[in-house]
Protein backbone atom coordinates (compact mmCIF):
# COMPACT_ATOMS: atom_id res chain seq x y z
CA UNK A 1 0.00 0.00 0.00
CA UNK A 2 1.70 3.40 -0.88
CA UNK A 3 2.60 5.66 1.72
CA UNK A 4 1.79 9.12 1.41
CA UNK A 5 4.06 11.86 3.35
CA UNK A 6 2.81 13.36 6.29
CA UNK A 7 3.86 16.83 5.13
CA UNK A 8 1.07 15.75 1.85
CA UNK A 9 -2.37 17.30 2.98
CA UNK A 10 -4.54 16.49 -0.48
CA UNK A 11 -4.91 13.45 -1.82
CA UNK A 12 -5.51 13.21 -6.22
CA UNK A 13 -8.82 10.42 -6.52
CA UNK A 14 -5.83 7.82 -7.23
CA UNK A 15 -4.13 8.06 -4.12
CA UNK A 16 -7.51 7.96 -2.32
CA UNK A 17 -8.12 4.75 -4.20
CA UNK A 18 -5.33 3.16 -3.36
CA UNK A 19 -4.83 3.83 0.30
CA UNK A 20 -8.66 3.47 1.10
CA UNK A 21 -9.03 0.11 -1.59
CA UNK A 22 -12.65 1.62 -3.18
CA UNK A 23 -12.53 1.71 -7.10
CA UNK A 24 -12.28 5.38 -8.41
CA UNK A 25 -16.12 5.11 -9.67
CA UNK A 26 -16.90 4.16 -6.07
CA UNK A 27 -15.49 7.42 -4.60
CA UNK A 28 -16.98 9.58 -7.68
CA UNK A 29 -20.28 7.76 -6.75
CA UNK A 30 -19.36 8.89 -3.32
CA UNK A 31 -19.07 12.16 -4.19
CA UNK A 32 -21.94 12.51 -6.06
CA UNK A 33 -24.07 11.37 -3.41
CA UNK A 34 -22.74 14.15 -0.97
CA UNK A 35 -20.46 11.23 1.34
CA UNK A 36 -17.32 12.70 0.41
CA UNK A 37 -16.01 16.25 -0.76
CA UNK A 38 -13.28 17.50 -2.85
CA UNK A 39 -12.44 21.01 -4.15
CA UNK A 40 -11.37 21.33 -7.58
CA UNK A 41 -7.62 22.41 -8.97
CA UNK A 42 -7.05 24.88 -11.81
CA UNK A 43 -6.83 21.97 -14.22
CA UNK A 44 -10.26 21.04 -12.73
CA UNK A 45 -8.50 17.59 -11.07
CA UNK A 46 -10.40 16.29 -7.79
CA UNK A 47 -8.52 16.88 -5.00
CA UNK A 48 -9.85 15.10 -1.39
CA UNK A 49 -8.26 16.30 2.40
CA UNK A 50 -6.34 13.15 4.44
CA UNK A 51 -9.38 12.94 6.63
CA UNK A 52 -11.41 11.64 3.29
CA UNK A 53 -9.86 8.71 3.66
CA UNK A 54 -11.62 8.21 7.44
CA UNK A 55 -14.79 9.40 5.78
CA UNK A 56 -14.70 6.22 3.39
CA UNK A 57 -13.23 4.03 5.50
CA UNK A 58 -16.37 4.72 7.85
CA UNK A 59 -19.00 4.51 4.52
CA UNK A 60 -17.58 1.30 3.24
CA UNK A 61 -17.96 0.01 6.64
CA UNK A 62 -21.44 1.36 7.20
CA UNK A 63 -22.39 -0.01 3.82
CA UNK A 64 -21.16 -4.09 4.74
CA UNK A 65 -23.91 -4.10 7.44
CA UNK A 66 -26.57 -2.54 5.55
CA UNK A 67 -26.97 0.73 6.14
CA UNK A 68 -28.80 3.09 4.09
CA UNK A 69 -26.49 5.47 1.92
CA UNK A 70 -29.05 7.87 2.82
CA UNK A 71 -28.17 7.59 6.38
CA UNK A 72 -24.41 7.52 6.12
CA UNK A 73 -24.97 10.84 4.82
CA UNK A 74 -26.90 12.23 7.14
CA UNK A 75 -24.28 11.22 9.47
CA UNK A 76 -21.01 11.73 7.75
CA UNK A 77 -23.12 15.38 7.82
CA UNK A 78 -22.75 15.68 11.46
CA UNK A 79 -18.92 15.24 11.40
CA UNK A 80 -16.47 18.22 11.34
CA UNK A 81 -15.48 19.35 8.12
CA UNK A 82 -12.22 21.74 9.47
CA UNK A 83 -10.62 18.97 11.32
CA UNK A 84 -10.58 14.83 11.31
CA UNK A 85 -12.91 13.36 13.23
CA UNK A 86 -12.31 11.86 17.06
CA UNK A 87 -12.73 8.23 17.81
CA UNK A 88 -15.73 9.75 19.70
CA UNK A 89 -17.11 11.55 16.78
CA UNK A 90 -17.09 8.04 15.28
CA UNK A 91 -18.59 7.02 18.51
CA UNK A 92 -21.28 8.89 18.99
CA UNK A 93 -22.37 8.32 14.62
CA UNK A 94 -22.10 4.61 15.45
CA UNK A 95 -24.06 4.28 18.76
CA UNK A 96 -27.24 5.62 16.75
CA UNK A 97 -27.18 2.64 14.21
CA UNK A 98 -26.92 0.19 17.03
CA UNK A 99 -31.04 -0.53 18.00
CA UNK A 100 -31.38 -0.95 14.09
CA UNK A 101 -28.15 -3.07 13.77
CA UNK A 102 -29.96 -5.13 16.40
CA UNK A 103 -33.21 -5.32 14.95
CA UNK A 104 -31.63 -6.68 11.74
CA UNK A 105 -29.82 -9.45 13.80
CA UNK A 106 -32.88 -10.65 15.61
CA UNK A 107 -34.55 -10.76 12.47
CA UNK A 108 -31.48 -12.42 10.50
CA UNK A 109 -31.49 -14.83 13.62
CA UNK A 110 -35.38 -15.51 13.23
CA UNK A 111 -34.59 -16.08 9.51
CA UNK A 112 -31.51 -18.43 10.38
CA UNK A 113 -33.55 -20.37 12.69
CA UNK A 114 -36.92 -21.10 10.55
CA UNK A 115 -35.37 -21.00 7.24
CA UNK A 116 -35.70 -24.84 7.07
CA UNK A 117 -38.88 -25.08 8.03
CA UNK A 118 -40.26 -22.49 5.40
CA UNK A 119 -37.86 -24.78 2.60
CA UNK A 120 -39.67 -27.49 3.85
CA UNK A 121 -43.16 -26.41 3.62
CA UNK A 122 -42.75 -23.67 1.20
CA UNK A 123 -45.42 -22.43 2.56
CA UNK A 124 -45.16 -18.67 4.01
CA UNK A 125 -48.57 -19.23 5.77
CA UNK A 126 -49.45 -15.53 6.74
CA UNK A 127 -51.02 -17.15 9.27
CA UNK A 128 -48.19 -19.81 10.96
CA UNK A 129 -44.98 -17.88 9.19
CA UNK A 130 -42.53 -16.75 11.41
CA UNK A 131 -40.65 -15.45 8.56
CA UNK A 132 -43.12 -13.35 6.61
CA UNK A 133 -45.42 -12.56 9.16
CA UNK A 134 -44.23 -13.08 12.94
CA UNK A 135 -46.63 -13.20 15.89
CA UNK A 136 -49.27 -12.80 13.15
CA UNK A 137 -49.29 -9.20 13.05
CA UNK A 138 -50.45 -8.96 9.78
CA UNK A 139 -53.36 -11.04 9.99
CA UNK A 140 -55.78 -8.35 10.83
CA UNK A 141 -55.54 -6.60 7.91
CA UNK A 142 -54.03 -8.38 4.54
CA UNK A 143 -54.95 -11.51 3.33
CA UNK A 144 -53.78 -13.95 0.77
CA UNK A 145 -50.40 -15.84 -0.29
CA UNK A 146 -48.20 -12.61 -0.85
CA UNK A 147 -47.46 -10.04 1.45
CA UNK A 148 -45.82 -6.87 0.44
CA UNK A 149 -44.69 -4.73 3.40
CA UNK A 150 -43.69 -0.87 3.30
CA UNK A 151 -40.89 -0.40 5.24
CA UNK A 152 -39.70 3.96 5.10
CA UNK A 153 -41.55 4.38 1.65
CA UNK A 154 -39.87 1.12 -0.23
CA UNK A 155 -42.10 -2.21 -1.01
CA UNK A 156 -40.61 -5.64 -0.11
CA UNK A 157 -42.34 -9.04 -0.88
Amino acid sequence: MPQIPEKIHELTVGQLAARSGAAVSALHFYEAKGLIRSRRTAGNQRRYCRDTLRRVAFVRAAQRVGIPLATIREALAELPEERTPTRDDWARLSEAWRTELDERIKQLNRLRDHLTDCIGCGCLSLDTCVLSNPDDAFGESRAGSRLMVERGGRRGV
